[in-house]
Order: C-alpha cells, then sequence, then structure tokens
C-alpha cells in the first residue's frame, strides 16, 4: 500500500466518525443541554460528540500512515454486525421493551460472534439481562420499557 493510498484512508476511516459525531452533536443540542444547575437530557451527548468530532478532526487533518493498518477480514464483519445488531437493539428497545432485545443482542454477541457454548450463552444472557432489570428499573427505578413487572 502507498503512502498516499493510505493517507487517504485514513482521511476516510476519520470523516466517518467525524460526521456522525457532528449529527449527534445536533440532535443532543435538539434535546436540550440545559445548564449547570439543571442539565438537560442532551448534555452528556454533546460533550461526547463533541469530543468525538475534535478527535476525528485531529485524526483527518493529520493522516499519517501508522504502518499497522489491516485489511478487511472477518474481524471487521464482527465489527459491523456489532454496530448494526447495536442499531437493531435501538429500534427494538422502545418498541418491544427492554428484557427481549436485550437477551437477544447477548445472545448473538456471545454465540455468533464471540463463539461461546449454549451454556455460556444462556447463562450469560439470563444473568445479565435480569442484573440489568434489577439495577435500573427496580433499583434506581429508571423509567424503562419493559415487559416484566415484579
Amino acid at each position: 500500500m502507498t503512502d498516499v493510498h493510505a493517507r487517504r484512508q485514513n482521511r476516510i476511516a476519520a470523516a466517518v466518525p467525524l460526521a456522525i459525531g457532528a449529527l449527534a452533536a445536533v440532535a443532543s443540542w435538539q434535546l436540550g443541554v440545559g445548564d449547570t444547575a439543571d442539565p438537560g437530557p442532551g448534555l452528556w451527548p454533546l460533550i461526547v460528540s463533541v469530543a468525538m468530532v475534535v478527535v476525528s478532526a485531529v485524526l483527518f487533518l493529520q493522516p499519517r500512515p501508522t504502518g499497522t493498518e489491516e485489511r478487511f477480514g472477518r474481524e471487521s464483519l464482527v465489527v459491523a454486525v456489532g454496530v448494526l445488531s447495536l442499531l437493531g437493539y435501538a429500534l427494538l428497545f422502545e418498541r418491544v421493551g427492554f428484557e427481549i432485545p436485550t437477551v437477544a443482542l447477548l445472545v448473538l454477541w456471545l454465540k455468533v460472534l464471540g463463539r461461546e457454548s449454549w451454556r455460556m450463552t444462556v447463562a450469560v444472557s439470563l444473568v445479565a439481562s435480569a442484573a440489568s432489570y434489577l439495577l435500573f428499573i427496580t433499583g434506581l427505578e429508571v423509567s424503562l420499557p419493559h415487559i416484566v413487572h415484579f
């Protein structure tokens, strides 16, 4: 791979999170950031989005090849499936509730992407989902959509 080609690839790799961060910053601002005494729901997403834009801009402006660039392979596909599954999780979360998408996401990640045994997959998926339920819904009383009521 030539130096020019590597620089172009690094610029493209920096442009994607730069654009996503900028869009997320706009969406966060629209949620309302509030002020220091009464922070709004968009404050932390805005902080993370701005950090993402700054880091991506630095990488975009200094696209030096590191010499350790990898070719796309199975690992790249695993990352893509992981990101797409998070998008699916976010879409299902509001419609179906917390429990089913959480178990399904963990099963996908553990069994399909992580190649764990069924015993480990089922145990971790159920225990992690139950622990999250107990922590957020029961313990902290966070208003999450859920179908199981205790």
